[in-house]
């Protein structure tokens, strides 16, 4: 026995480059020991990115029996959206959520606060924990279901190879007879714009902000950047989104768009929309933006504290060794995979950011749980028309399957139901009624084709709509359902009763 941890020892040594001394972290101990561990016997599977479509590949891996070693550059599992995405902004969007409340509504319900002010520091540490918190669970997950965790960065060296740079020093080679490339996307940049992550940052730098900007721009009216722009909207920024197309968040029903632009609007925030960027200078204390119409004219210019550039995301696929054993991508850097997803090379699959398809964790951790079916020899399905989309503002927009518009282009004779928020009485007893609900559904057979949501909770609203268009319910079938009273909930029922018949409380 003693020999046998001596050899790993030595080995997990030889990995790092160097001896371990005595009192040497546990910490670094434990992945050198990983490292070597993974380098000494090959996986079934190795995924390359612990992202939520690479860590939950990997504990699916492990569930069905498969040897797994999963590698993460970070050093942080959970990826951008657990690190520097989707948590810690929903942190910060109820935190600032909380505190507009405070400021604004809460006299209205007879509750009277004085000397209300902002705590950045500590609502920076609050999601500093939840973050902290969340990454340390899915090691514990690693753990429990024995998967090898090695934190480094991981480059292709053959279709059942990785070279790993291990974070703490040395590198180390991981074997796999399977490879799940997984590595996510990057924040997008945009010519002429420089992120410093100071005073012109990407999402990444809109999360850990030191003080709260008088005035921010925000470049972009998607998801992020109008989550982004919400969360200092309500601490007291002037925002002003900046957006070269005609619409904010151009995959959104065009109905639900205009009313939530419109309530962004009743909330401050100002928008110029078909307008480029076309200078940027930000040697003085703070940054001026050079703006014109998208179709050419006459320039402005606008002054801001801070720049956050939300102009999408793009796979994170260069520089992984993808053209090093042949891997075929698109013009995006999307790598190309079949139904099962696996690349042109066989034994090397990819899933998520990294492929085509919504950029959602969602999504990736479907694609995640499907690829490792499929290694696994199981059968393994994701329907992309079925992925729901959150905003997460207040009022949230979520919205899964079709939109009105689409289903006009398709030619398909359809139907639509809408119910207001204004007629529900949950939502007039807590003074939050901003919002509707939107059903599309087919003419002759009633199916529901899109549902569109804009009220407090829509994100969890929406599922009860994922169920039905999963299973191809008629907006009927919805309407016969009893949904519990009062619920914001009992709106998307009264959106299907006056779809296929007419709404009872309109």
């Amino acid at each position: 026995m003693a020999l046998a941890i001596l050899a790993r020892r030595r080995a997990a040594e030889a990995v790092l480059r160097r001896p371990l001394a005595p009192g040497a972290a546990v910490s670094a101990w434990r992945a050198s020991y990983a490292a070597a561990a993974a380098a000494g016997e090959e996986s079934d599977v190795v995924v390359v990115g612990g992202g939520p479509g690479g860590y939950v590949a990997a504990i699916k891996a492990a569930q069905l029996g498969l040897k797994t070693t999963c590698i993460e550059k970070r050093g942080a599992l959970g990826g951008t959206c657990l690190n520097v995405g989707c948590i810690p902004s929903k942190a910060l969007l109820h935190s600032s959520h909380m505190y507009h409340e405070a400021k604004s509504s809460f006299a209205h319900h007879g509750v009277k606060i004085s000397n209300l002010e902002v705590d950045l520091p500590a609502m920076m540490a609050q999601k500093d924990k939840a973050v902290s918190g969340l990454t340390k669970g899915i090691e514990g997950l690693f753990k429990k279901n024995k998967v090898t965790y090695v934190k480094g960065f991981g480059k292709l060296a053959s279709p059942s190879e990785v070279s790993v740079d291990l974070n703490d020093g040395g590198s180390t080679v991981v074997k796999g007879k399977n490879i799940i490339i997984a590595t996510g996307s990057d924040v997008k940049s945009l010519p002429g714009i420089t992120i410093d992550e100071k005073k012109i940052v990407s999402s990444t730098g809109a999360l850990c902000l030191s003080e709260i900007p008088k005035k921010l721009v925000v470049i972009g009216a998607g998801y992020i950047g109008l989550e982004m722009g919400s969360v200092w909207n309500r601490l007291g920024s002037e925002v002003t989104v900046v957006e070269f197309a005609p619409d904010i968040v151009p995959s959104m029903d065009g109905e639900v768009r205009k009313q939530f632009q419109r309530m962004l609007e009743k909330q401050k925030m100002k928008f110029m929309l078909k307008t480029k960027v076309v200078g940027v200078d930000s040697s003085g204390d703070g940054v001026k933006l050079t703006l014109e119409p998208a179709a050419g004219g006459d320039q402005a210019v606008i002054e801001a504290d801070i720049v956050l550039v939300s102009a999408g995301r793009i796979p994170y696929t260069a520089g992984i060794g993808l053209e090093s054993i042949g891997v075929e991508t698109d013009k995006g850097g999307r790598i190309l995979v079949d139904k099962r997803f696996m690349t042109n090379v066989k034994g090397v699959y990819a899933i998520g950011d990294a492929i085509p398809g919504p950029m959602l964790a969602h999504k990736a951790e479907e694609d995640g749980v499907a690829c490792v079916e499929f290694i696994a020899g199981k059968e393994g399905h994701v329907d992309y028309d079925m992925v729901p989309g959150v905003v997460y503002t207040h009022p949230e927009v979520a919205s899964v399957g079709k939109t009105e518009e689409q289903v006009k282009a398709l030619g398909i004779p359809y139907r639509v139901g809408k119910f207001p928020l204004l007629a529900n009485s949950r939502a007039k007893a807590i003074d939050d009624a901003d919002g509707l609900v939107k059903v599309v559904a087919e003419k002759e057979t009633d199916k529901i084709l899109g549902v569109h949501i804009m009220a407090p909770g829509a994100g969890e609203i929406i599922h009860e709509a994922v169920l039905a268009l999963q299973y191809g319910a008629s907006s009927e079938d919805v309407a016969r359902t009893c949904h519990a009273h009062p619920t914001v909930s009992e709106a998307l029922k009264e959106a299907c009763l006056q779809t296929f018949a007419k709404a009872i409380h309109i």
